[in-house]
């Protein structure tokens, strides 16, 4: 895979280094000279200019990139690029990194970005993902559509538990991609039963994904004791006993 990356501050310089290991070709991109001294990305090509200059990205010749990664720090040349790349050069694919979170509305398909990458915003979902079991975890919005990436898991003590894949209502324009059990990814068939623990992640939209709490919510709650229905239940006969003895 050709990918072209636009900024080569820490982001982007791990983002090269990843895909250089795993044998794709790599063209990065920056305004400043030093940030070739400073790297030890070995097989990339480089080149010096300001990628909003049309003259200078199309001396990176995006026409031939399969990806073009606006990775600067500057969500404004970010935009622009992702802009430039679909617009006048045709880029099959997009990604913009999000450097402040109040611009990530920016981030769709208008400025040509089909996935924007928050870095603030990722992080509090990995947190989330982390510590909130039970709960609705957006991982990451695919521009592209309107997609979005759900992780959702299980609690050992859902209703889920025991059912199959194919036996859950999922919601409309809602896939589940993946279960990850025990650290071990697994793709899901619809015999697939569910378990306690169980990581989910799903493709949907933004109305599947409101869906998606009301199902999960929904089963969760059936699975909870009505404690105080339970007290009165208990309380009643002592009442009842209580006035008759009286009435003696």
């Amino acid at each position: 895979m050709q990918v072209l990356i636009v900024g080569a501050g820490s982001v982007g310089s791990s983002i090269a280094f990843e895909l250089l290991g795993h044998g794709h070709r790599v063209t990065i991109l920056d305004e400043k000279p030093e940030a070739i001294g400073r790297s030890d990305l070995r097989g990339a090509t480089w080149l010096i200019g300001d990628a909003c200059e049309l003259s200078v990205l199309r001396q990176a010749e995006p026409e031939t990139a399969d990806v073009i990664v606006a990775a600067t720090g500057d969500d404004k040349t970010n935009l622009v690029v992702s802009l430039l790349a679909r617009s006048e050069f045709g880029v099959p694919r997009t990604v913009g990194r999000v450097n402040n979170p109040k611009n990530e509305w920016l981030f769709d398909d208008a400025w040509g970005v089909d996935v924007a990458v928050s870095t603030p915003r990722l992080m509090t979902a990995l947190v989330e993902e982390a510590v909130e079991v039970g709960d609705v975890v957006r991982l990451l919005d695919l521009q592209a559509g309107g997609a979005t990436l759900i992780e959702y898991t299980v609690p050992t003590d859902h209703a889920f538990i025991g059912s199959t894949v194919e036996s859950v209502e999922w919601p409309a324009e809602t896939t589940l991609v993946a279960i990850l059990r025990d650290g071990i990814p697994v793709t899901p068939t619809g015999d697939d039963v569910l378990e306690g623990e169980d990581e989910l992640f799903l493709i949907t939209t933004p109305a599947g994904e409101q869906d998606l709490r009301s199902l999960f919510n929904a089963e969760q709650a059936q699975e909870e004791p009505v404690v105080q229905d339970q007290d009165l239940v208990a309380e009643e006969p002592g009442l009842d006993e209580t006035a008759h003895g009286q009435e003696l």
